[in-house]
């Protein structure tokens, strides 16, 4: 398929700057293709800001990178009325939320209200100022980075703002064979600066792609099962909360789009195991006592997909 093809191109030339994490690249390529936004939690130093920027330019979005701070007001994001002398009249200055692929950086740096004017705009897809509302361009896709180590002076985004994003992605450490090459890179180079990435296709293609998703095909007993691993992560005996219906059509269209990056039009039972920890985790409230176990909503999601039967027919099996 056409669409698969465009798609590892455009993760070839992202690896270009981040090296060893075909994965992590390919689950965020996916969580674009399907619409939403994605949170990047990882450690600092892992390439969570080379990573956007790379997308953005291969995918030839516009972008705006904005460091999030505890004194970021909602206005400074998404923009405010603007008394212009000349005229006399009161204009609307779009803030740097009205660009195409947008970079959060540490979102939970900011204060929750900062954090709700952004999440408004992922959901909406507009900005209301004064009365008057504004769209914003599309695709527009949101990439948050989350330092989940630092907890002086941050501001957890609470469950409800978490399931907002369509999936969360980890990098990790690279292995030692990847990090070597990520130095010989450096050497190569002979500058501090990262490879340059160039575009690979444009917006009107990324919303070709996105309509391609629409187009692959689920099995009914897929549904069934889609339905039932969420079922699952409701009455586990370590949560408190289970994934919501939000969570499943999550689930649903970010299978649609792995199978797509296979070559396929129809998902299979892999597809939703692929992508159900980084779209499901997220979402599962655990009891307290299992934080005391170190027990993760991660963790609840894997055991669920090792228990739920999966399906024996699907379309091209």
């Amino acid at each position: 398929m056409r669409c698969a093809a465009l798609a590892d191109a455009v993760l070839d030339e992202v690896e270009r700057a981040v090296v060893g994490k075909r994965d992590a690249l390919r689950l965020v390529l996916i969580g674009i293709l399907s619409s939403g936004h994605v949170l990047l939690e990882d450690l600092p130093g892992l390439g969570k800001t080379l990573m956007a920027r790379s997308f953005a330019t291969a995918l030839g979005l516009t972008f705006t990178r904005v460091q999030f701070t505890p004194d970021l007001l909602p206005a400074d994001l998404t923009g405010a009325q603007i008394y212009d002398p000349r005229s006399g009249e009161l204009s609307f200055r779009p803030g740097p939320v009205f660009t195409q692929l947008l970079l959060a950086d540490e979102i939970n740096r900011t204060p929750p209200k900062t954090q709700a004017a952004l999440l408004e705009a992922m959901s909406e897809h507009q900005v209301s100022a004064d009365g008057e509302t504004h769209p914003l361009p599309e695709p527009f896709v949101v990439l948050a980075t989350d330092n989940p180590i630092e907890f002086e002076g941050t501001y957890p985004l609470p469950e409800a703002q978490l399931d907002r994003f369509i999936a969360r992605v980890r990098l990790g450490y690279p292995d030692r064979r990847d990090e070597v090459e990520l130095l010989r890179r450096r050497l190569r180079s002979g500058t501090p600066e990262p490879p340059r990435v160039e575009p690979v296709v444009d917006a009107g293609t990324v919303l070709a792609m996105r309509r391609s998703v629409e187009d692959v095909e689920v099995a009914d007993d897929l549904l069934e099962y889609l339905v039932a691993v969420a079922e699952a992560t409701r009455t586990h005996s370590a949560t408190e909360v289970g994934a919501s219906p939000r969570a499943t059509l999550a689930l649903l269209q970010c299978a649609r789009g792995h199978a797509l990056l296979a070559g396929r039009d129809f998902v299979r039972p892999e597809d939703v195991k692929a992508v159900a920890v980084p779209v499901l985790g997220h979402r599962v409230v655990l009891r307290p006592e299992q934080w005391v176990r170190r027990i993760t909503g991660d963790d609840v999601v894997a055991e669920v997909l090792g228990e739920v039967p999966v399906p024996a027919t699907v379309p091209g099996g």
